[in-house]
């Protein structure tokens, strides 16, 4: 599933092909993502729109237009966004297609179908926030030590699914949970409230450079990400953790250890992560 680095990175390919593009139509397949398509909202909303500015929150790619409406995106398990010449044939999976005023048309496509596109009118985005539940961006001045030691405290809860939690930080999935706790030196199993604020400092500096160094490298394409271009990312080559069963620990040489943590594959070194 696409974590933060790979939506920012598809984010940042695509801002200076979009920027300043209208909208001149919308195609829509009759396949129910998560959720049902907004076809007539889409339509009723973005078309003759010009692209204004490109955002994400966690995982979500934000879409402005100049009418002050807002297209959201969610990858999901599967999903990619691109850009593609009109007249480059269709594939099974594109489910949105917008026809830019340039010829070229941005496509979401996703196989399996767990991704979403929705639109909220400009009188909407004005007087909610769909992103209210949602707890800090790693990259913002509310990510401290402070923050996560707070919300930790009193909790039992394993730290690694701690720092899953969207409600405390966002955009952390699995593979970046693993490589941050390796790199802090933490076990995952570890309750999150016994984490002294010591550890919360490297937790928190570790989670900020992986993440940033996964988003210079493009992403982490374990599976069948690609970025804006149809490019995988190559951050993979950098994990230490993640998917590396039985392989010697970089730090130590020791055989890393798997095991299921919230019915998700958990990864550490048994030695460096006591």
């Amino acid at each position: 599933m696409p974590e933060l680095p790979e939506v920012e990175v598809i984010r940042r390919g695509l801002s200076p092909h979009l920027l300043g593009r209208k909208i001149v139509k919308i195609r829509c397949s009759k396949k129910k993502l998560r959720e049902p398509i907004p076809r007539y909202a889409l339509k009723r909303l973005a078309v003759n729109q010009k692209i204004v500015q490109l955002g994400r929150r966690a995982k979500y790619l934000l879409i402005y237009l100049a009418n002050g409406a807002k297209m959201v995106i969610h990858l999901g398990m599967s999903g990619k966004m691109g850009l593609f010449q009109q007249k480059t044939p269709t594939q099974k999976h594109d489910h949105v297609r917008w026809l830019l005023d340039n010829t070229m048309e941005l496509r979401f496509n996703d196989s399996r179908r767990f991704g979403s596109v929705t639109i909220f009118a400009p009188e909407t985005c004005k007087t909610s926030d769909p992103f209210a539940h949602l707890g800090v961006e790693p990259f913002s001045a509310d990510f401290t030590a402070k923050h996560l030691q707070e919300k930790a405290y009193g909790k039992k809860q394993p730290v690694k699914n701690f720092l899953m939690d969207a409600r405390i930080v966002v955009g952390i999935g699995n593979i970046y949970a693993n490589e941050i706790l390796h790199a802090a030196g933490i076990h995952p199993l570890n309750p999150a409230g016994t984490v002294n604020l010591q550890q919360w400092e490297t937790i928190a500096h570790q989670s900020i450079t992986i993440l940033a160094e996964a988003i210079d490298c493009g992403g982490t394409s374990v599976s069948d990400f690609v970025n804006a271009t149809g490019t995988p990312g190559y951050f993979q080559n950098a994990l230490c953790v993640y998917g590396m069963t039985g392989k010697a620990c970089k730090s130590c040489g020791h055989a890393i250890s798997r095991i299921v943590l919230a019915g998700r594959a958990t990864f550490f070194c048994p030695r460096c992560q006591r």
